[in-house]
């Protein structure tokens, strides 16, 4: 009896080891046969452990004092409340499944002061998301490379409807990888991304859906493992996120803010 084809939805289910063994077996062996397959799969797999970082934490949080009233209210006509257990997972995949829509939870990790400007823009959120997704990627970071520069220009300064060009920050070590476009709420999203010499990546994320009449202080925050500097001006915000400590990444996002304010 033949083995059936490998498709798409066999490595995804390996990855997720919802796989007998038997099967399991077929994967490796298709694996071990081409290298480049499996080089994908390792990627795929570097993808969800920074996802898990970023998005765990929410699974240990305490439920909040409306959910816990609204949890001890009858439901239906049964009388009854789910456990306490099971209530807490319940609302933290309702957490997590609004925040990978980019709709809520705008305020976890966000110190007191800065909580009133999380509720009202995503920005952060988004940025530090978007950063943990691609800056671990091997092959495909970016859709256009910094080899061809004047392209990426060119194209997100056209979808994005204002000239796009990347800040400098050759002095502080990190050279352009390149950039590609992403999907915001209501149009489209830029982020460049940039690494070091020992391969450690941040990212300038690129927003046009700011609301009008914000704060535009120049703000951190922390997303999981993922540190932000972030900024609005008029219907612009940008993000610089990367985890490398805050004091270092704070020279980068000044370097960043002073250049953008020099733009014509």
């Amino acid at each position: 009896m033949s083995t059936p084809a490998i498709i798409e939805a066999d490595l995804h289910a390996y990855l997720d080891r919802q796989l007998p063994e038997a099967r399991r077996a077929d994967i490796e062996t298709y694996l071990n046969a081409y290298p480049q397959e499996a080089a994908r799969l390792r990627d795929y797999q570097a993808q969800q452990h920074a996802l898990r970082e970023l998005f765990n934490p929410v699974l240990d949080e305490p439920l909040s004092k409306t959910l816990r009233q609204r949890a001890m209210k009858p439901v239906l006509s049964t009388k009854k409340v789910l456990p306490r257990w099971s209530l807490q997972r319940i609302a933290a995949g309702f957490l997590l499944a609004v925040v990978s829509g980019a709709a809520g939870w705008l305020a976890h990790g966000v110190s007191p002061a800065n909580e009133r400007l999380a509720r009202l823009t995503p920005l952060p959120h988004q940025a530090a998301v978007a950063h943990a997704v691609f800056s671990v990627d091997v092959k495909r970071p970016v859709e256009i490379s910094a080899e061809h520069e004047d392209q990426l220009v060119t194209w997100l300064s056209k979808r994005m409807g204002s000239p796009m060009r990347p800040p400098k920050l050759g002095a502080l070590g990190y050279e352009l990888v390149g950039g590609r476009l992403l999907p915001g709420d209501n149009g489209p999203v830029a982020q460049f991304m940039y690494q070091d010499a020992n391969g450690q990546r941040l990212t300038l994320y690129v927003s046009t859906e700011i609301k009008a009449n914000q704060d535009t202080a120049f703000r951190y925050t922390q997303e999981g493992q993922v540190n932000v500097f972030y900024w609005v001006d008029g219907k612009w915000g940008y993000a610089i996120s990367a985890n490398t400590p805050k004091s270092a990444l704070s020279l980068v996002a000044t370097s960043v803010y002073d250049q953008l304010e020099r733009k014509p």
